[in-house]
């Protein structure tokens, strides 16, 4: 669920971080961070997540009945 409250403290989802690259995060209280770190100040954005990708559907145990009328 993208708007999960119990998500684990990462800089990159941090209220106060922004991402930088190389895997760094600019934080308005701490200055440059890693962008898997978190400190006490961690307050969750939920629009800085991606939502994780689709998983493709699992076809194999179907058979040519399944699809008929």
């Amino acid at each position: 669920m993208l708007v999960d409250r119990n998500v684990e403290p990462s800089c990159m989802y941090c209220r106060y971080g922004a991402d930088i690259g190389y895997s760094e995060v600019a934080c308005i209280r701490r200055g440059i961070m890693a962008g898997d770190g978190s400190c006490g100040s961690f307050r969750y954005e939920p629009t800085k997540r991606a939502p994780k990708a689709a998983q493709p559907p699992q076809l194999s145990g179907l058979s040519e009945d399944d699809f008929t009328v």
